[in-house]
C-alpha cells in the first residue's frame, strides 16, 4: 500500500493499476465513446464559418441591425467570376448562355435572386448616357422656356402699348365729344333764337299783310326777307345739327372700338398669364429636374468606377444572394450553385467562384498533416527503438483526436464555429497527445530498464509521470480558456475546444495509455534493451544511473546566454512590423478556385472590389421617396470625398425606409492600410451625417468586421500576456520552489514569444521563404494568431521547463551543486523532451501546408514557438542563466515557502512511498 497525503498522484496511481488490470474494458470503452461522439458529430449537422465577428464592434453592431430591420441586405452573397479566356469580348450567345445559368439558380432552395451582369451594367450604361445627355436637354428645355417667355413679353409690351393707345382715343374722343355738345348746344340755341325771332317775324308779317294801312306794305319785304334768312339760318342749323349727328356716330363707333379694344386687352392678359402660368410651372418642373439631375448626376458620378462586365468585355461578376446570412447556407447549397453555373464553363469561358461559395470544413487531416505524423512515428522509433512502442503515442493521439474532433463537430451544430476551431483540436490534440503518452511511456520504459516488473511500473508511470502530464495539461487548459477572458466570443470558442482537446488527451494518456501499456508487456523495450536487462539480472547488475557532467550551456554560460538572446533579438525584428488582419482569397492556394477568382476580379476592376464596404446611413424619420434621390447624393458626396474611395453606389432602402445602404469601393485591397482608413474615415463621417442628412452613419462588410476584429485583438493581447506572465511566475513558483527560476522562465518565454512572432511576420507578412512555405501573396498576420500562440506556447513552454527542471530542483534537493544539478536534470530529461519537442514541429509543421489558408500560419508559428522555446530557450537559455546566478536560483523566502502549497508534480513522494513498500 501506498501512505496518503499526496491524493492526485496517488489517485493516478490506481487508475494505472485498474487500467493495466482492465485493459479491454477501457480500451472498449474509449471505441464506444469514439463511436458515440462520431455518431452525434455525423447526425447533428454542424457547420462552420469562415466568418470572425466580435460582438459589439461596429461592423458587427450594424450587422445585427440590419438583420432585424433590412432583412434583404443582410443577405449571404457569394460571387461567380466569367472570364473569356480568348481575348474577345463576350458574344451575344455567350451572354445568353450566362444568364439563362444565374437564372436557372434561382430554383435552387437556398437561392433568393441572383445578379445578371450583362443586364446590370447595361442599365449603368444607360443611366450614365442619360446623365451624359441631360445637359443637352436641359438647354434645349430652357431655351423653349425661353423663347415662350419672350414671347409673353412681347404681348404684355403689345398690350401695353395697345393701352396707351386706347387711352389716348379716349381722351380725343372725350374731347371731340365735348366739342360736339359745346357745337350741338350752340346750335340748340341758335335754333331757338331764330325760331323766336322767327315767330316774331311770322307774327309781324301776318300782321302788316292784313293791314290796310300802306305804310306797312314797305315792311313786309324786309319782314319776309328777313324770314328767309332766318330759314336759311335754321336750314344750316340743321345741316350743322346732321352733322353734329354724323360726328357723334363717329364718336360713337370709336367708343366702340375702345371698348371692343379694352376687351382684347384684357383676353390678351388672361391669355399671356395663362401662358405666363404654364411657362412658370415648365420652368419649375425644369429647375426641379435640373435639382434632381444634380442629384442624380453625383449619384451617377459615384458610381462612374462601378462595373460588373470590365471595359474589354472580357471579365464579368454575378452575384447569388441567399435567404439566409452567408455564414448560415448549408455547404450542401452552395456546392449547388457552383454545380449550376460551373456547367456554363466552355472552352473559351472560365468560370471561378469566390471564397464565399467554395470555402468548408473539408477533411480534419490533409497531406500535409499526415506527413507530419509519419515524420513524428519515425522520430519515435527511433527514439524509442520499437514499432510498438511507437506506434502507442501516435495510436493514443488518434484516439483523442478521435474524440475532440468529432466533438467539435458536433458542437457547431449549436454554436457558431469557425472552420479554424476544430483543425485547431485536432492539431493541439496530435502533438500533445502524442508528447504526453511519451512521456509516460518513456518513465515506463525507464523505470523498467531499472528491473521493475510491468505492472508496478504502469502504476508508478501513472502517478509520477502521469502527475507531471495531467499538470502540464491543465497549465495548457487553463492557458487556452483563459482566452475567453478576452471577451472575444470566437477566440474563446477555440481556446475552449483546444482546451477541451488538451483535457481529452491528458485523460487518454493516463488511461487508454496504461491499458495499451499492460497488452503489450515487455515489448516497448526492443529485444536489444530487453537481452541487456536480463544479462543485469542475471548478474545483479545495479542499472545505469543519469550523468551530472556537464553540458555546453554550463561550461559556456556567458557564451551560450547572448549567443542565444542574440539569435531571439534578430529574429523578433521583423515583429515591429507587424500588422494584424484576417486572410482574403489572395492567400489561398494559387490553384484554388477562390484565388483565381480574386485575381481575375482584381485585374479587371480593382483592388478595392474584394474589399467592398457596406456603408449603412440609419435616419430617425422615414425618408420619402421625393427626399430619396437627394439623401442618396448628399451620403454619396460626403463618401466620395473621403479619400481612397473609389466609388459608392446606392444599394436601396429598408421597408420603413429609415435605412439607406451604400457599396462603396475602396481603392485598396481588403488588407491595405489605406482601406483601413477609409473605414475610419466613413465613421468619423457620422457627425456630417447627422448635420446634413438627420442620419447617423457606420460600415460593416468583410473588411470592417477583420478590421475591427483585428483592433480589438491587438487590444487585447498585452492584457492577455500580462496575465499569461503572471500565471507563468505563480505556477513555476508552486512547482520549484523559486524566485529567480521562474523569473528567467518567464522572461525565456517572453523571447519565445517575440522571437515567433518576429518569424512569423517575416515568412507570412515580408514573404521571406515563401517559395518554401507557399506565400504567394504576403498579407498581415492572422489576427488571433499572437493571442493563440501566446496561450498555446506558454502551456508548452511550461510542460518543457516542468520536465527539465523538475530533475534539476530533486537533484539540487538531494544535495547536488546548483551546476550538477543542472546538468542532471538536462541529461535525465533532454532527450524525451527533444523527442517531444521535435515531434510536435513534426505535428504542427505538417500543418503549414493546410488545405486551411488560416491555419497555415498558426501550424507554422506553433511549430517556430516550439523550436524556438525548446531548442533555445529551455535546453540552452535558461540552463545558461541558472548557472550564472549559482544555488540563488533555487532560493525562496521561508515566508513565501509556507504560503505555497507544495505541489509535488513529479510524484517524489510517491516514488519513495513505493520504494519502502
Amino acid at each position: 500500500m501506498i501512505r496518503e497525503g499526496f491524493p492526485v498522484s496517488q489517485f493516478l496511481y490506481r487508475l494505472g493499476q485498474f487500467a493495466a488490470r482492465r485493459a479491454w474494458l477501457v480500451i472498449v470503452g474509449w471505441i464506444a465513446i469514439i463511436g458515440i461522439v462520431g455518431g452525434v458529430a455525423a447526425t447533428a449537422g454542424g457547420t462552420f464559418t469562415t466568418a470572425m465577428t466580435i460582438n459589439g464592434t461596429d461592423a458587427q453592431t450594424t450587422i445585427e441591425t440590419l438583420e432585424a430591420n433590412f432583412k434583404d441586405a443582410s443577405r449571404g452573397v457569394g460571387q461567380v467570376v466569367f472570364h473569356k479566356t480568348d481575348g474577345k469580348p463576350f458574344t451575344d450567345n455567350e451572354k445568353a448562355s450566362i444568364s439563362a445559368a444565374l437564372v436557372s439558380v434561382h430554383d435552387l432552395n437556398a437561392v433568393d435572386d441572383t445578379v445578371d451582369p450583362f443586364e446590370t451594367q447595361a442599365t449603368l450604361d444607360e443611366n450614365a448616357a442619360e446623365i451624359a445627355d441631360a445637359p443637352a436637354a436641359f438647354a434645349d428645355g430652357q431655351k423653349e422656356i425661353d423663347d415662350g417667355q419672350a414671347a409673353i413679353d412681347k404681348g404684355l409690351k403689345d398690350l401695353a402699348e395697345a393701352r396707351v393707345a386706347l387711352a389716348d382715343g379716349r381722351i380725343e374722343l372725350a374731347a371731340n365729344q365735348k366739342k360736339l355738345d359745346k357745337g350741338l348746344a350752340k346750335l340748340r340755341k341758335a335754333a331757338a333764337e331764330l325760331r323766336t325771332t322767327k315767330a316774331g317775324v311770322e307774327t309781324l308779317i301776318s300782321l302788316y299783310s292784313g293791314d290796310e294801312d300802306p305804310s306797312n306794305d314797305s315792311l313786309l319785304p324786309g319782314l319776309n326777307y328777313q324770314l328767309s334768312l332766318i330759314n336759311g339760318g335754321l336750314a344750316q342749323i340743321a345741316e350743322s345739327r346732321q352733322e353734329i349727328r354724323d360726328g357723334q356716330a363717329k364718336i360713337d363707333a370709336g367708343w366702340a372700338g375702345i371698348y371692343d379694344g379694352e376687351r382684347q386687352a384684357k383676353d390678351g392678359d388672361k391669355a399671356l398669364a395663362r401662358a405666363q402660368r404654364k411657362l412658370d410651372r415648365g420652368q419649375a418642373k425644369l429647375d426641379d429636374a435640373r435639382v434632381e439631375f444634380e442629384s442624380a448626376q453625383i449619384v451617377m458620378a459615384g458610381a462612374t468606377n462601378f462595373r460588373v462586365v470590365s471595359a474589354d468585355s472580357q471579365t464579368a461578376t454575378g452575384s447569388v444572394m441567399f435567404t439566409t446570412p452567408i455564414s448560415e447556407v448549408e455547404t450542401s447549397d452552395k456546392e449547388a450553385v457552383v454545380a449550376a453555373l460551373s456547367e456554363t464553363a466552355t472552352e473559351n469561358i472560365q468560370v471561378e467562384f469566390s471564397q464565399d461559395l467554395t470555402r468548408s470544413l473539408g477533411g480534419l487531416l490533409g497531406p500535409g498533416e499526415i506527413v507530419g505524423l509519419l515524420v513524428a512515428a519515425i522520430v519515435l522509433f527511433v527514439m524509442l527503438g520499437t514499432l510498438v512502442a511507437a506506434g502507442l503515442p501516435v495510436l493514443s493521439a488518434i484516439v483523442g483526436v478521435a474524440i475532440s474532433g468529432a466533438s467539435s463537430v458536433a458542437l457547431a451544430a449549436v454554436v457558431e464555429s469557425t472552420t479554424t476551431t476544430p483543425i485547431l483540436g485536432v492539431m493541439l490534440g496530435l502533438a500533445v497527445g502524442i508528447d504526453y503518452s511519451l512521456f509516460i511511456l518513456n518513465r515506463h520504459r525507464r523505470q523498467l530498464k531499472s528491473g521493475m516488473t510491468v505492472a508496478e511500473s504502469i502504476a508508478l508511470a501513472n502517478g509520477t509521470s502521469g502527475n507531471s502530464v495531467t499538470f502540464a495539461g491543465l497549465t495548457v487548459i487553463i492557458a487556452l480558456a483563459a482566452l475567453n477572458l478576452t471577451g472575444i466570443d470566437f477566440l474563446g470558442l477555440m481556446g475552449s475546444v483546444g482546451a477541451a482537446a488538451i483535457a481529452i488527451a491528458v485523460a487518454v494518456a493516463v488511461t487508454f495509455n496504461p491499458a495499451v501499456i499492460s497488452l503489450i508487456g515487455m515489448r516497448v523495450l526492443s529485444k536489444k534493451e530487453r537481452r541487456v536487462l536480463a544479462e543485469r539480472e542475471s548478474h545483479h547488475e545495479a542499472p545505469p544511473t543519469t550523468s551530472s557532467a556537464s553540458v555546453f550551456a554550463t561550461r559556456h554560460p556567458i557564451v551560450s546566454l547572448f549567443a542565444t538572446l542574440a539569435v531571439l533579438g534578430i529574429t523578433a525584428i521583423p515583429l515591429l512590423d507587424m500588422r494584424l488582419g484576417l486572410p482574403d482569397g489572395s492567400s489561398e492556394p494559387t490553384d484554388s478556385t477562390g484565388y483565381k477568382s480574386y485575381h481575375l476580379t482584381q485585374d479587371a476592376f480593382g483592388e478595392g472590389v474584394n474589399a467592398t464596404l457596406l456603408v449603412v446611413a440609419s435616419s430617425a424619420t422615414p425618408i420619402t421617396e421625393d427626399d430619396e434621390l437627394a439623401f442618396q447624393a448628399g451620403a454619396t458626396k460626403l463618401i466620395m470625398n473621403v479619400d481612397n474611395v473609389e466609388s459608392a453606389v446606392p444599394g436601396g432602402f429598408s421597408d420603413d425606409r429609415t435605412i439607406a445602404i451604400f457599396r462603396v469601393v475602396p481603392t485598396g485591397g481588403p488588407n491595405d492600410l489605406s482601406t483601413q482608413d477609409v473605414v475610419h474615415d466613413i465613421r468619423a463621417l457620422d457627425a456630417e451625417f447627422q448635420t446634413t442628412l438627420d442620419s447617423s452613419v457606420n460600415v460593416t462588410g468583410m473588411a470592417p468586421i477583420n478590421i475591427d476584429v483585428s483592433e480589438k485583438l491587438s487590444q487585447a493581447l498585452p492584457i492577455y500576456l500580462g496575465t499569461v506572465i503572471g500565471l507563468s511566475l505563480l505556477i513555476m513558483m508552486l512547482v520549484f520552489r523559486s524566485i529567480w527560476l521562474p523569473l528567467i522562465a518567464s522572461a525565456g518565454f517572453l523571447f519565445t514569444v517575440f522571437a515567433t512572432l518576429g518569424a512569423v511576420t517575416a515568412v507570412f507578412q515580408w514573404g521571406w521563404l515563401g517559395w518554401l512555405f507557399d506565400v504567394h501573396d504576403p498579407a498581415p498576420i492572422l489576427s488571433f494568431l499572437p493571442t493563440m500562440l501566446i496561450g498555446i506556447l506558454f502551456g508548452l513552454a511550461m510542460d518543457y521547463q516542468l520536465f527539465l527542471a523538475s530533475g534539476m530542483r530533486e537533484a539540487f534537493i538531494h544535495g547536488k551543486s546548483a551546476t550538477d544539478s543542472i546538468n542532471y536534470g538536462l541529461r535525465l530529461s533532454r532527450s524525451v523532451v527533444t523527442a517531444a519537442a521535435i515531434i510536435m514541429v513534426s505535428v504542427f509543421g505538417g500543418f503549414i501546408f493546410s488545405h486551411t489558408t488560416m491555419i497555415r500560419p498558426v501550424g507554422f508559428g506553433l511549430a517556430a514557438g516550439v523550436l524556438i522555446d525548446a531548442f533555445l530557450v529551455r535546453l540552452v537559455l535558461v540552463p545558461a542563466a541558472l548557472k550564472l546566478i549559482g544555488p540563488a536560483a533555487w532560493w525562496l523566502p521561508k515566508w513565501l515557502d509556507r504560503l505555497l502549497p507544495d505541489v509535488d508534480v513529479e510524484g517524489a513522494k510517491l516514488e519513495r512511498s513505493v520504494a519502502h513498500h
